[in-house]
């Protein structure tokens, strides 16, 4: 198989303190949740990431309002990701719609059985938010 195609994609749900993520398998066909970790660790834990896996293009949920203009917390994110480009310039980034991943993350655990206990964990549902905008990247792309 030719090298390009070995690389993974990250899909990541950005928060002001936590930091869901999800990777996909070599091939590219499947998301799945991966970490939650502090949002203020990410570039060091990327920089980790990348020293054992190749990381072929950034999918960051990107919050719309109904009406589909950006949400008030894109202040937040927008800082984010220029700073993303600027420390993995050579790494596309790309935006998905996140408007109902949470929602969706939450059904998804409910779905398979997650206790209530288990559902509180935010961080779950960061990384389980976080696959699912992957997913959505990914399924988008095969469609097209």
């Amino acid at each position: 198989m030719h090298p390009a195609q070995m690389g993974r994609i990250i899909g990541i749900d950005y928060g002001k303190k936590r930091t869901g993520l999800a990777v996909t398998d070599p091939l590219k066909m499947f998301a799945s949740p991966f970490k939650t970790i502090n949002t203020g660790d990410f570039d060091d834990f990327m920089n980790e990431y990348m020293k054992s896996e190749t990381v072929d293009a950034f999918i960051v949920g990107y919050p719309v309002q109904m009406n589909n203009k950006p949400s008030e917390s894109v202040k937040y994110l927008d800082p984010f990701l220029r700073k993303l480009k600027k420390c993995f310039p050579q790494i596309p980034v790309h935006l998905v719609d996140e408007r109902f991943t949470s929602q969706m993350a939450f059904r998804a655990m409910i779905d398979g059985g997650v206790t209530r206990k288990g559902r509180r964990d935010k961080g779950m549902v960061d990384k389980i938010s976080a696959s699912i905008i992957l997913q959505s990247f990914l399924d988008k792309n095969k469609r097209e």
